[in-house]
């Protein structure tokens, strides 16, 4: 059976979404108040409010207040493990297809003889 990671399933969800992409985007350009978020997705406060609460919550956002001002910013560092599983996984399916390409080279080289 497969390992399952909640905090890679938590970032595979919250990055499963375009608007949280968008938003990731734009915070990667720097920390940004929450209405600056909001203004581009043309999505009501609370719809984005719960869009960076999924965010936050996969570790990708922190958030801080300052008097009436809400200020997001990216933690880079939150895609990590997500980047691990994937090179993982491409070590994987490399060698997986390495192994076939040596497969149909024999098969092809049988044929010719």
């Amino acid at each position: 059976m497969a390992k399952h990671d909640p905090d890679l399933s938590l970032l595979f969800h919250a990055l499963a979404d375009p608007t949280r992409r968008a938003i990731l985007a734009r915070l990667a350009e720097g920390p940004a108040p929450v209405s600056d978020l909001a203004r581009p997705t043309g999505l009501r406060l609370p719809t984005v409010m719960r869009h960076l609460a999924v965010m936050e919550e996969a570790g990708l956002i922190a958030t801080a207040k300052d008097g009436r001002v809400r200020t997001c910013a990216l933690v880079p560092e939150a895609l990590t493990p997500m980047r691990t599983w994937l090179d993982d996984q491409r070590t994987i399916w490399e060698a997986r297809l390495d192994r076939l390409d040596d497969y149909v080279t024999t098969l092809m080289k049988e044929r010719e003889t």
